[in-house]
């Protein structure tokens, strides 16, 4: 299946590279790594402005109403640029404080428009700790009795992506929802988490052929070897047969669907990942340099939103059922 944009999705999608390449996002990421969040709140508030968040808002709380396809067009050139923060959790919380009421109006205005971040923890499914519990306005821990907005969060642990800062929501604070949609807002999540995913491997596709393009040995340029095109092309064929899948799942929305699509996104991306590792050399596992930033998320997102298994498992079975976890192991 071929998807082909039109032209305002073409002009959207640019207008977010255009915007995402003037933002400098390497130092953005670094900062927000070491818990330093201006540059990364002004780049959200922009990304805000642009209608990145108000994609999953209805248009009578500012948004742009449920637009899918649209949002994995949006989060794969956030993916692109590694942009730090919780992204997918926002959107998450979006679905869930969507009751078409009081929570709507007092909540999704401020998603919609970037001036609020906001992040989600599924402690009752045996999730994780939410992403950026420590940062983010609006914190949406599960609790046995409902939805609870939570009062605060926990001592940050490390991941694996040091971008994705992970702290334990407090199990107190304000009920919101009795009967919160988890699995609808889980397949909103894994959606956009596999659009980054794709975005993120295709970055890393790009940078590793510009890089063995440049590098030589034997008095060649290595991508001229063989070995190194075959390498190259199973990548491309993985993250090209993970485009129409992911934006298939934007146009059905089925738990199925989009679980098909964050695992062979997300799969694309690590490959895409071990490849330029590979082919970089010692260069690759530097902080220093910036491909760094990419490896790890790649990393990060496999396990974030459902495992590997987890979404094989919602594939063969049909469904979602809340079974992923949300930010992923904290090592992740």
């Amino acid at each position: 299946m071929r998807f082909r944009l039109d032209t305002e999705q073409r002009d959207f999608a640019g207008a977010l590279r255009g915007l995402l390449t003037a933002a400098d996002t390497p130092a953005v990421v670094r900062e927000w790594s070491r818990g330093e969040r201006t540059g990364g709140r002004a780049l959200w508030s922009r990304l805000g402005a642009a209608g990145v968040f108000g994609l999953a808002v209805p248009e009578e709380y500012g948004g742009a109403r449920h637009r899918p396809v649209e949002l994995a067009l949006a989060f794969v050139e956030l993916g692109r640029f590694a942009v730090p923060g919780p992204l997918a959790e926002t959107v998450a919380a979006a679905v869930l404080l969507d009751d078409g009421a009081g929570l709507a109006r007092r909540f999704l205005p401020g998603i919609a428009s970037g001036g609020t971040v906001a992040t989600v923890a599924f402690e009752q499914h045996g999730y994780g700790p939410a992403l950026d519990g420590d940062a983010a306005d609006v914190r949406l821990a599960a609790a046995p009795e409902g939805m609870r907005l939570s009062s605060g969060a926990g001592a940050v642990r490390r991941s694996l992506d040091p971008a994705r800062r992970l702290a334990p929501l407090l199990p107190v604070g304000e009920l919101l929802r009795a009967d919160p949609p988890w699995a609808l807002a889980e397949t909103w999540a894994r959606l956009a988490t596999a659009a980054q995913a794709l975005g993120v491997g295709l970055a890393l596709l790009d940078t590793t052929v510009a890089y063995v393009g440049q590098r030589t040995q034997f008095g060649v340029p290595v991508g001229s070897f063989q070995a190194v095109k075959h390498r190259l092309a199973d990548v491309k064929i993985a993250l090209e047969f993970a485009r129409p899948v992911v934006f298939g799942a934007a146009v059905t929305m089925t738990a199925r669907d989009v679980a098909a699509a964050k695992l062979t996104a997300c799969e694309a991306a690590y490959a895409s990942a071990r490849a330029a590792l590979q082919l970089h050399g010692a260069i690759g596992y530097t902080e220093e340099y910036d491909l760094s930033l990419w490896l790890t998320k790649a990393r990060a997102l496999r396990g974030a939103w459902g495992t590997p298994q987890e979404c094989r498992a919602a594939v063969l079975g049909g469904g979602a059922g809340a079974a992923g976890r949300a930010s992923g192991d904290p090592r992740s």
